[in-house]
């Protein structure tokens, strides 16, 4: 079943899109993110949320970057985002204008964060729904985070948590009482 956000997030899917493709189009016309005026949209395009703004090109990640926590208007985050998943994930140089035509635009609106309180490993394995949940595992200054559409290709629970783990700097094996752990969902578009 389809959550309200869902729905009003879906009925206004192509306005987002078309808005992370200018912010694209922006940065490389102009080296920035483009400024959003939540006023000119319908006002719940204007809520505070988190995003996630994931690019592909011939079927491959291009670029991924997001927020974790909601800190800025629904549409200041996909354009900042958007920009940012161009032009400053660390794992791929800056999109250049003629990859910018096969780009695929791909967007994440996260629910709010959900404290998970774990005993152990096999504690927070039994909590976690697969190809539901998006994790984020912080110890310390160390975090990483998968977004449910990492199920995809890491359908064992286990391995999803060992590999989150690894990809926050920590060991696969590795277990503290002071890890925190969330969860999230997400409305995806398209």
């Amino acid at each position: 079943m389809s959550s309200p956000d869902a729905i009003s997030f879906a009925s206004h899917s192509s306005v987002l899109l078309d808005l992370a493709r200018k912010s694209i189009r922006h940065g490389l016309d102009h080296g920035r993110a483009l400024e959003v005026d939540p006023s000119e949209y319908p006002a719940e395009l204007g809520e505070t949320r988190a995003t996630f703004v994931t690019l592909t090109r011939l079927d491959k990640l291009r670029g991924c970057t997001g927020s974790l926590a909601a800190r800025r208007p629904l549409l200041a985050d996909i354009a900042h985002n958007a920009y940012a998943s161009a032009f400053a994930d660390p794992r791929f140089p800056p999109l250049t204008p003629l990859e910018f035509e096969g780009l695929e635009v791909h967007l994440s609106i996260l629910s709010p964060l959900e404290r998970l309180h774990a005993e152990s490993e096999a504690d927070l394995l039994a909590q976690l729904r697969p190809k539901i949940d998006g994790l984020v595992i912080r110890e310390g200054d160390r975090v990483g985070t998968y977004l449910p559409a990492v199920w995809d290709s890491l359908p064992d629970a286990r391995r999803f948590v060992q590999e989150l783990k690894c990809k926050a700097g920590l060991g696969a094996d590795y277990w503290s009482s002071t890890l925190e752990l969330h969860r999230y969902t997400v409305t995806s578009l398209p």
